[in-house]
């Protein structure tokens, strides 16, 4: 799946989880998106920095995931998000899903 985007999108004040949400929405126009900042969770762990914004849980429910395995739906979140982890972001934690019938 190759994404025509710009690297962390440009919403000036924007914090990491909003940047992150407005990607996701982009991307997969999803019924139902949640992305949660845990890094308070995560203090004083590697990875963590002082000003938080490190550790994230994303649960998201989309039409794009129908028919994928959940490695398959974790590669495309992933691959959305992949600026992001490469920066800011040191953990994501996924639950990928498609809509229930």
């Amino acid at each position: 799946m190759a994404l025509d985007r710009e690297p962390q999108p440009s919403l000036p004040g924007a914090t990491v989880r909003e940047r992150m949400s407005a990607r996701l929405e982009e991307i997969f126009a999803p019924q139902s998106l949640d992305v949660v900042d845990e890094s308070h969770l995560h203090a004083g762990h590697v990875g963590a920095r002082p000003e938080g914004e490190t550790h994230f849980r994303v649960t998201i429910v989309a039409d794009a995931f129908a028919g994928k395995t959940r490695v398959a739906s974790h590669r495309m979140v992933n691959e959305a998000l992949s600026d992001f982890l490469a920066g800011p972001v040191h953990a994501l934690a996924l639950q990928a899903s498609a809509p229930k019938p």
